[in-house]
């Protein structure tokens, strides 16, 4: 029998996978694999497992949120495992699984890795810490990491607009110089993200037109400060609709970027703390990581 390494977070989303675990161990089993479960213990922990194997898995799969799935990648290229994934969305937004249409009930999810049918889409570097989807700065960038668990657990995705309005009142922005071989701009920006995904923290349709996860290409946005409300309320509308208003958005797509800051900025990595950074280079590997879908 082939050996499945099955790593969850048993505090994500709801804690659904509470009531679906056996029988998610037995499609496993079913399907021919021995299977071994490690539930997380703390954040950081889902990359601290690759540390700790002592032996070879043909499989490995992850049961969680964003931020669960980007330590699993982090740990599997720190230690150089280079299986495809498997994913079963356990999360609040699951952005990234959606973007790769993988189903939200566990147990089809299940079912659908054991098909063993992989894609390769693009992964992202930031200063060679691999990210699956989303690096930004900014306006509600702290959001998703510092929303408690329990308040996304009893209200689900909402948890996110209602820690998000409270940070209309502090609009701060960060002087930064930006490099692609696309265009180069310098500004005071409110807001950036550097995306390869369907969505961002559950909202569809804000990160672009004809976005393909493959394509070597991340779309960019960066937003500078409005001047008044009324500027503030276009620009949530223009973002929302995904209009350029070429007075305080920049849109566009790359395959990398130097980013420059004139202070330590704080960053977030698929929704996750990615700690403060002043300079910053932002990669794509095109195809860089196969998940099963």
């Amino acid at each position: 029998m082939a050996n499945l390494l099955f790593i969850y977070n048993p505090y994500a989303g709801k804690a659904r996978i509470r009531s679906n675990l056996l029988d998610i161990i037995d499609i496993f089993t079913k399907a021919g694999y021995t299977v071994t479960a490690r539930p997380t213990q703390a954040a950081g922990d889902a990359g601290e497992i690759f540390a700790r194997l002592t032996q070879d898995y043909d499989l490995i799969v992850c049961c969680g949120g964003d931020g669960t799935l980007g330590e699993v990648v982090r740990g599997m290229k720190q230690y150089r495992v280079l299986e495809p994934l498997g994913i079963i969305p356990a999360g609040t937004s699951n952005d990234f699984a959606r973007s790769l249409n993988i189903t939200g009930d566990m147990k089809k999810a299940a079912e659908q890795i054991c098909r063993r049918q992989a894609f390769e889409c693009d992964l992202g570097f930031f200063n060679e810490t691999p990210y699956n989807y989303v690096a930004s700065f900014g306006l509600f960038t702290d959001v998703a990491y510092e929303t408690k668990q329990s308040i996304k657990n009893s209200i689900g995705h909402m948890a996110y607009v209602l820690e998000g309005i409270k940070r209309l009142t502090d609009l701060q922005t960060t002087r930064m110089k930006v490099v692609a071989e696309e265009m180069e701009i310098e500004d005071d920006f409110l807001f950036g993200m550097v995306t390869n995904s369907l969505s961002v923290g559950g909202f569809k349709n804000i990160t672009g037109k004809r976005v393909k996860l493959d394509d070597g290409l991340f779309e960019v946005t960066l937003i500078t400060k409005p001047r008044n409300p009324l500027e503030l309320n276009n620009l949530m509308t223009a973002l929302v609709m995904r209009k350029l208003d070429a007075d305080c958005m920049h849109l566009f797509k790359s395959s990398q970027l130097l980013i420059t800051a004139a202070t330590p900025t704080s960053w977030s990595l698929d929704g996750e703390y990615g700690g403060e950074h002043q300079n910053v280079t932002i990669r794509n590997e095109r195809k860089g990581l196969a998940i099963y879908c």
